[in-house]
């Protein structure tokens, strides 16, 4: 010791001595200022020496009490400006580590708050010795039994956020010597410091991200085999890292939740909602490990049957459903549509408590652009409307969404009826649409409606069964119910209700509608259904039609009806030519000229309605029938041929109320864009005939 000190000014050595030899009374709290002198007395060497060998005699000859005044003057020294009084510091504190080993604990969390500090020192020099004195610590509390785990927690918990990379290594080197502690409980204490784990995976350092990744990999393994582990503080954080915005931190943290939903049970329902709000955009995620992953979790949480008697909150994991609907992913949106399927199944009559928050959305999810998911939210509303009440709510609001949404009507107006059909059976939803179709304020779309019902009728294969009944319309009395419950709404549209004639075989009333028709009734409109109506006629649907052409004496409404058609088309169209050619092929050997002159006769029902006993109906065939018991299941032709002349009527009515409101608008306009009033013209002006371009030529129409 003597050759170390010939290298400090005596000044400094008397100081010492005085210190050492003076009872020590007060050394300790003058080691800093010692400290700080050595610093400056120029040779560095030797005065690392003395630091060692001063801080050895301190500790020795000072007693336990005495002890606790040098450690702090050491550490105030770590926060000091100059970097050889702080690598000074490291050196003596090393020196008193290594004498007094144990008692060293009771500073313990201000030493790891002066090392973590240290750890990230700008000076390298200082860095090292914090590295070895940190090192030692290290081996003095793995050996203690006086370490006390729940106050250094806390501080602990306090670092996990700072981001310097040698602080992050430092913290979690600490937390894995601790948690390799037998002793030492850090499981239990995971939730308090786990988020800063997950924080560490988006380091850009791939050293601190292997680091971070192994201690939570060591814990969640503890967490396996543990049979007590607080899930629900730790499932909290999970969720929130699921949506990070590093893929690594999102694979991570699904893969715990995963592990949490197989082995957390009745600890996990109260964060089912949370846990499913984390889990359905993961499936969607671009990374193929987090999509895989995610689909076992949402499969193995829907698998969990769990009572709302135990916490299971149905409002909670409707609202995420709900929530998810809306996602731009379409696989989030398809498991989302699975869980409301799911909850209906098991807690019916908790979902329908909930079922004003969620309808409209159904609704809406009838738009997606996705035929999967459509298909997905009319099974979830064909669930919902397994009651009559719901049924008829279900309907309601699905028409008003094709009177909103055109679109709707026109892209998935088919796809929707036909599911319906499949889902809750054709009649029972075509009755209902006909029911609210009949009072339609909106002719227009009511026209549009029912023409698309029509078209579907005639051409789905979801629909062959409801076809078949009305082919019996006049046999049984189911289809006539159906036939007439149709009709109602089906006289929104000329062509629906001829279509509907035909198929239902009252080919009579078919051709006495086709001849009911007036000039109004045929525009362009009604023309493109027609041309729709023959290329019909040719498909497999309507084969018993042109097989009944074969016996012309017996179908001869039929063939009237047929060439009442062919009169109301253009001559030069494509559906005048195949309609042509298709009654060309009619054989006329049958086909006598009683037959011929009863067929031509007109209207049947215009002359013998005034005639007609009261109570008396009119069959198919034109038969007065006295007694209405006396005719199976027979339909009065004549009342349902009022019934759509006077729903055309109304829509007549309507096309000219159009006219005249655009007239008027027109009118209105022309006349702010004229110029000052022309001279009125003079009365031989007024009755000089009209110029040859005024004139209405043949075939011209005139408003």
């Amino acid at each position: 010791m003597a050759d170390a000190l010939s290298a400090i000014p005596a000044s400094v050595i008397r100081n010492l001595s005085d210190k050492l030899y003076e009872k020590r009374k007060n050394a300790a709290l003058e080691i800093e200022g010692i400290v700080k002198q050595l610093a400056a007395a120029g040779d560095h060497d030797k005065i690392s020496a003395v630091i060692s060998l001063l801080t050895t005699e301190f500790t020795y000859s000072a007693q336990a009490n005495h002890r606790k005044q040098i450690v702090p003057p050491v550490l105030n020294s770590f926060s000091d400006q100059d970097g050889r009084v702080r690598y000074y510091a490291c050196e003596a504190l090393y020196n008193i580590a290594k004498v007094v080993r144990g008692d060293f604990i009771i500073f313990f969390n201000q030493i790891f708050d002066a090392l973590c500090k240290l750890s990230a020192d700008s000076d390298a020099n200082v860095q090292s010795a914090a590295h070895l004195l940190d090192r030692l610590v290290k081996d003095i509390v793995t050996e203690s039994d006086q370490f006390s785990i729940e106050e250094f927690i806390p501080l602990l918990r306090e670092r996990m956020n700072v981001l310097n990379p040698y602080v992050r290594q430092f913290l979690v080197g600490w937390i894995t010597v601790l948690d390799s502690v037998p002793d030492i409980d850090m499981l239990g204490f995971l939730p308090d410091f786990l988020d800063g784990l997950f924080n560490m995976l988006s380091d850009s350092s791939h050293e601190i991200r292997q680091q971070a990744d192994a201690a939570l990999s060591e814990f969640l393994q503890e967490i396996k085999n543990s049979p007590s582990v607080d899930y629900g503080r730790m499932a909290e954080i999970l969720v929130q890292r699921a949506g990070s915005l590093d893929e690594f931190t999102r694979l991570t943290a699904v893969t715990w939740i995963n592990e949490f939903v197989k082995l957390g049970g009745d600890q996990l329902i109260p964060y089912y909602a949370d846990i499913l709000g984390a889990i359905l955009p993961c499936i969607s995620d671009k990374e193929e490990k987090i999509r895989a992953v995610a689909r076992e979790t949402n499969e193995e949480l829907r698998a969990i049957k769990a009572d709302p008697a135990e916490g299971f909150d149905v409002g909670a994991i409707l609202s995420i459903a709900k929530r998810q609907l809306s996602s731009e992913w379409e696989a989030t949106r398809i498991e989302a549509l699975h869980w409301i399927s799911a909850l209906l199944e098991r807690h019916r009559p908790e979902v329908l408590s909930f079922l004003n928050d969620i309808f409209d959305t159904l609704l809406k999810g009838l738009s997606d652009p996705v035929d999967e998911v459509v298909l997905l939210v009319l099974e979830v509303h064909a669930c919902i409307a397994k009651d009559l009440q719901h049924f008829r709510q279900l309907v309601v609001f699905l028409v008003h969404n094709f009177r909103v949404d055109k679109n709707l009507l026109e892209k998935r107006g088919a796809l929707i009826i036909r599911r319906l059909c499949v889902l809750l059976d054709a009649e029972r939803v075509y009755r209902e649409l006909s029911t609210i179709l009949e009072g339609e304020a909106d002719l227009d779309f009511a026209s549009t409606m029912v023409q698309a019902l029509n078209l579907i009728l005639l051409t789905s294969s979801e629909l062959s069964g409801l076809r078949d009944l009305l082919k019996q319309s006049l046999a049984n009395a189911a289809g006539k119910d159906l036939f007439v419950s149709l009709y109602a709404s089906w006289c929104h549209s000329p062509m629906a209700i001829i279509s509907l004639c035909l198929l239902a075989q009252t080919y009579q009333h078919a051709s006495t509608v086709i001849q009911s028709l007036v000039e109004e009734d045929i525009n362009v409109k009604f023309l493109v259904q027609l041309d729709k109506l023959i290329r019909l006629l040719e498909t497999p649907i309507f084969a018993y039609l042109r097989l009944q052409l074969l016996d012309p004496g017996r179908y001869t409404s039929l063939l009237k009806a047929l060439y009442g058609l062919l009169m109301l088309l253009p001559q030069q169209s494509a559906a005048f030519k195949i309609l042509r050619t298709r009654l060309k092929t009619v054989p006329s050997y049958s086909l006598s000229s009683e037959q011929i002159k009863r067929t031509s006769s007109g209207n049947p029902y215009s002359q013998i309605l005034h005639h007609m006993p009261s109570g008396s109906q009119i069959t198919e065939d034109g038969d007065i029938s006295r007694d209405m018991g006396s005719v199976p299941n027979g339909i009065n032709f004549a009342a349902r041929l009022q019934q759509f002349e006077q729903m055309q009527q109304q829509h007549r009515m309507h096309a000219k109320s159009q006219l005249w409101s655009q007239f008027r608008n027109n009118s209105t306009s022309s006349k702010e864009m004229q110029k000052p009033e022309e001279p009125p013209r003079s009365v031989s002006d007024s009755n000089r005939p009209s110029s040859k371009s005024s004139r209405r030529g043949p075939g011209q129409l005139q408003l």
